[in-house]
């Protein structure tokens, strides 16, 4: 019996793979603050509340790929949300909600897959304010 395939998805460079490092307590996919660093997908077996599953790290979804091996790193994690039984959407809570995340948001959506949203990069906000550390009106 094979493992349920959670995929980690997101445009580039909102901590996919930090978030996949942290899940699986050791470094296996490689961190870095330049967009585009991670191409291929990665895969690891681990247990997660209790339950074993196959989590995957994929590289960054461009909704404007510009050129051959963005398109190839898009359509990879492409196919990671296709198979996978369930999604970590991954979204960068200094920048907000950006156009590409309306893009994976159809594409997850699109798939009929169950969906957890992971803010990322939110240490040193405040309490009371907006996903861009300024306060609401």
């Amino acid at each position: 019996m094979s493992l349920p395939i959670v995929a980690i998805v997101g445009r580039p460079n909102v901590g996919k793979s930090t978030l996949f490092n942290k899940i699986i307590k050791k470094r296996l996919a490689i961190q870095d603050d330049q967009p585009g660093i991670t191409r291929d997908r990665i895969y690891a077996d681990v247990e997660w509340y209790g339950k074993m599953i196959t989590l995957v790290d994929t590289g960054g979804l461009a909704a404007q790929a510009t050129g051959d091996i963005e398109r190839l790193v898009s359509q990879a994690a492409e196919t990671a949300i296709e198979v996978a039984d369930k999604v970590v959407f991954v979204v960068d809570g200094r920048v907000g909600l950006v156009d590409e995340d309306v893009r994976v948001t159809r594409m997850v959506q699109k798939a009929g897959v169950p969906v957890v949203l992971a803010v990322t990069k939110i240490d040193g906000t405040q309490p009371g304010t907006g996903m861009h550390g300024t306060t609401s009106s």
